[in-house]
């Protein structure tokens, strides 16, 4: 494991370190994941949609039971072995990884429900597919006997339509305020409405649309406080997903289909600048693109490194308050050298490699909206990074404090 920036063993939380990480995915199945999604991307990018096979594949893989309790049949896995997974498939198709990725968090979430609201997701299989509209909430929620009445739209619904299960975030009541609770409803597929709007420059295959609902009554054992969902939840035992809140490694997730689109849009750019047109050097002949080459690549694996230690982290100390800081940090600056790698290659590449068509421009646009996804602006990430090294700041400026003062005590007695 690579160890954070910060010292690790006085930083250890010690308050629930988990005795397994579960089962893994199999490396197997995640390739032939990303190759049926790489062969039918350009088309899911053109049509905005994934081809039934991608998606098959992407379920055969074991990214939905990812991290679904082994009570249903689930793998409780780890964060580093889905991120890995993400920016593998990514790199052959980025919307088909970002669907697979939150096909796999959603499951985390759905594992918060009361036990009978699991029962009910999972009771069939754990391959269920759960697409969610969490942040910001919307709609309504309202009490009502036996459950909630919700109402309202949400947007930006990845995977909507081929979803089993859509996760829903609504206000208890019409008129919020600033301490009114708000609840995370399951609703199955077939009672939410689904709106193609998602037009978006990149990740056009994600079929991230609007849904509405209207006056679906859901039952308490499909309902569960959105604090308690995001929150950490110490589980003794537990795996670490059971246990590690929403922000842990959720920004490390969000980032890797970015980390597969960089590497896709160097492999692409590559071949361009090693072959030579007829009559000319291929371009790598001149020192300034071998520059690019080596300045993007080295951003890229920079990047990778930052997620592989976010993953690993997670993973060891699933409530650690320091963990989610430095892991908010990181992925948040892995996403700007992803795009600044990716930039540069845009920029440099011929004509051809521009084209409308291409992998390299197809990787620009979703590298692009990948970093431009709010869990991975830089401004909130910093701040958690801030506010968490000033605490720590000032507990150890108070141990120095205390310690000085037992010291002078005895010189002062004497």
């Amino acid at each position: 494991m690579l160890d954070h920036a910060e010292p690790q063993e006085k930083q250890r939380s010690g308050r629930s370190l988990p005795v397994r990480t579960g089962g893994t995915l199999a490396a197997d199945a995640v390739l032939r994941a990303a190759r049926e999604a790489g062969r039918g991307a350009a088309a899911a990018d053109r049509d905005r949609r994934l081809a039934p096979a991608a998606v098959t594949a992407l379920k055969e893989a074991g990214l939905a039971r990812h991290f679904v309790p082994r009570r249903w049949g689930g793998r409780e896995g780890g964060f580093a072995d889905l991120i890995t997974a993400t920016a593998l498939i990514a790199g052959q198709c980025p919307s088909a990884a970002w669907c697979g990725m939150l096909w796999a968090a959603h499951g985390r979430y759905a594992a918060r429900l009361p036990e009978e609201g699991q029962r009910e997701l999972w009771g069939r299989g754990p391959d269920t597919l759960i697409a969610a509209a969490l942040t910001p909430p919307a709609g309504t929620a309202r009490p009502v006997p036996g459950g909630r009445l919700l109402d309202g739209r949400w947007d930006c619904v990845s995977g909507a339509d081929t979803s089993d299960w859509i996760l829903l975030a609504a206000p208890a009541t019409d008129v919020p305020a600033p301490d009114t609770e708000v609840w995370v409803l399951a609703v199955p597929r077939r009672e939410v409405t689904v709106h193609d709007t998602w037009h978006s420059t990149g990740l056009r295959a994600t079929g991230s649309n609007s849904v509405d609902v209207q006056a679906v009554f859901v039952p308490d054992r499909r309902t569960r406080p959105l604090r308690d969902v995001l929150a950490a939840a110490v589980e003794p035992g537990a795996s670490p997903a059971r246990q590690a809140s929403a922000h842990l490694a959720g920004t490390a997730m969000f980032c890797a289909p970015a980390l597969g689109a960089a590497r896709l849009a160097l492999r692409s750019w590559t071949r361009w600048a090693a072959t030579a047109p007829a009559g000319r050097p291929a371009a790598l002949a001149d020192p300034a693109v071998r520059r690019v080459l080596a300045r993007s690549a080295a951003e890229i694996d920079a990047a990778a490194l930052l997620l592989e230690r976010a993953g690993a982290g997670a993973d060891a100390e699933p409530t650690a308050a320091r963990v989610e800081a430095v892991n908010r940090r990181d992925a948040a600056v892995a996403a700007e050298l992803l795009v600044e790698a990716v930039e540069r290659l845009f920029r440099t590449g011929g004509a051809h490699v521009r084209d409308a068509t291409g992998e390299v421009q197809r990787a620009w646009r979703d590298t692009h909206t990948v970093a431009a996804h709010g869990a991975l602006r830089l401004d909130a990430a910093a701040g958690v990074y801030a506010a968490w090294r000033e605490h720590e700041t000032a507990g150890e400026a108070e141990g120095e404090g205390g310690a000085q003062g037992v010291a002078a005590g005895p010189r002062g007695a004497r």
